[in-house]
């Protein structure tokens, strides 16, 4: 596919802070927009959670053109300079962990601590491939057309079947993605190489990842995990790509943990 990425504005993102304390700023994953951080809500008795939603996501202006990893990355440099922050915590799940790691390697002074969820630095040849395919598809029938795959990716069957409020939550706010911020954000991951970067992070980092997690994330999360000197690696239990969202007291407890 023809590709020509071009620089993302910082100034017109809408940016949310909650709670005190030190700041953790978080991106969230694919079709879903800055809320998908609200299970994390516990941590505000100690951290600033600052989120934002991605082009074309949530409460974020869409733009008229391609972008790729790297202009996610010069957008959050863009929004810590316009919010003040010069050093803060970072964490990202699927493209906002591939944008973390990749942020972390190119301004590592920056973050001070790093979680990366259920992400890869870079897809393997067969995902890159169909990328492309799965943003065709949501221009041309919705993301909505594509929620019944995507919760089998991002929910355990048993959560799928409980059908609990977050489950709910994320299959909502992939109905109401536009067709068009999705496919663009689906031809940045096709392109997404930040293995280079990974080499350069020297802040303090947690890998997770959903214990049911597919192959190749687990894979990537090994190399993070052998890169990254002193990082480490846990298992959200009875979790998915989503492990998050879909076991949030987990996650509160590890990351409080793992900051403090």
């Amino acid at each position: 596919m023809d590709w020509n990425p071009r620089p993302l504005d910082a100034h017109s993102v809408p940016v949310h802070r909650r709670g005190k304390g030190a700041p953790l700023v978080l991106m969230h994953c694919l079709g879903q927009s800055h809320r998908f951080w609200d299970v994390l809500e516990p941590l505000t008795d100690q951290y600033e959670l600052i989120t934002y939603s991605y082009p074309g996501h949530g409460d974020a202006p869409l733009p008229n053109h391609q972008y790729g990893v790297p202009e996610l990355t010069a957008q959050l440099r863009g929004i810590a300079e316009r919010e003040g922050l010069h050093k803060f915590h970072l964490g990202g799940i699927s493209l906002g962990g591939s944008v973390a790691a990749h942020f972390a390697g190119t301004y590592p002074h920056m973050v001070d601590r790093l979680i990366l969820a259920d992400c890869t630095p870079r897809y393997d040849e067969e995902a890159r491939a169909n990328w492309p395919v799965r943003g065709k598809a949501a221009r041309e029938n919705g993301v909505a057309s594509l929620v019944p795959m995507l919760l089998q990716v991002f929910f355990t069957a048993p959560s799928i079947a409980e059908n609990g409020p977050n489950v709910q939550h994320v299959r909502q706010v992939f109905e109401a993605c536009s067709g068009e911020g999705y496919g663009l954000a689906c031809e940045a991951l096709a392109h997404v190489d930040a293995w280079p970067q990974v080499a350069k992070i020297i802040a303090p980092t947690l890998v997770m990842l959903g214990s049911n997690e597919r192959q190749s994330f687990q894979d990537a999360a090994d190399k993070m995990v052998a890169t990254i000197p002193g990082a480490r690696k846990v298992f959200v239990p009875e979790a998915g790509h989503a492990s998050i969202r879909e076991r949030p007291e987990f996650a509160v407890k590890t990351i409080r943990e793992f900051l403090s």
